[in-house]
């Protein structure tokens, strides 16, 4: 008795179906892509004044949404349904004037198949979003000296980008990452503006707009004055 076997062409259609249904949106974005690890190229955005941003996790829920922007400096999990249900959540963020692109974590202690997977995965959603007319910086993530061959694929040239300090700055080796890393930044992407999020090293050059790290912008925002002038 014979057995029926699938053709090539089926196994891939097969494969490509359940890799879409198992979470990696592989059909998300048809954009022009770059490097070994096929990253999708987004392109540079000017960002022309200065404007209040705020975290993903508040999204939802504010109320002055055509004059913020919105970023994703905050832990993971409070933005894996971005990546979840894509189509759902670009509803949300294109009312927003712009976001920053997801920013995946990409620990120096991350095996580096998890670092490669998370740079893919921030690039693939925020070309979908350019796709459909939302305005997106990128926010530059690097790792060790060796993310290099890869960590800065498909980031556009010029434009405006961002970059966030918080936690970079704990001892000696993990700021002489982060410096070493954003003179790199520098040196490839050449960009117009960096919007910097946390505390500036000294040394950071460029054009640099400062902005308070996600959890003072937040402390801030609750902080209530009552009637003797004392906040509480």
């Amino acid at each position: 008795m014979g057995c029926a076997c699938l053709r090539p062409r089926e196994v891939t259609r097969l494969s490509l179906e359940a890799l879409r249904r198992n979470g990696h949106n592989l059909s998300l974005a048809d954009c022009e892509t770059i490097g070994r690890y096929d990253i999708p190229v987004l392109k540079p955005e000017d960002a022309p004044e200065r404007m209040i941003w705020i975290g993903f996790n508040s999204a939802s829920t504010d109320t002055n949404r055509s004059a913020h922007g919105v970023h994703f400096f905050i832990d993971d999990y409070l933005f894996e349904r971005a990546w979840n249900n894509p189509a759902r959540y670009a509803v949300l963020l294109r009312d927003f004037k712009a976001v920053l692109t997801a920013d995946f974590s990409m620990f120096t202690d991350y095996p580096k198949v998890v670092q490669i997977y998370n740079h893919w995965r921030k690039h693939l959603l925020s070309a979908y979003w350019q796709s459909l007319g939302i305005t997106v910086y990128p926010s530059i993530c690097w790792s060790d000296h060796e993310s290099y061959d890869w960590c800065f694929d498909g980031e556009p040239r010029g434009g405006t980008i961002a970059v966030s300090s918080v936690g970079t700055q704990k001892n000696k080796d993990a700021r002489r990452l982060f410096m070493d890393g954003y003179r790199e930044m520098l040196s490839r992407l050449k960009p117009q503006k960096v919007l910097f999020f946390g505390d500036v090293p000294d040394g950071c050059e460029g054009n640099i707009e400062p902005y308070d790290a996600f959890y003072k912008a937040v402390h801030s925002r609750r902080t209530v004055i009552d009637s003797s002038g004392k906040q509480r």
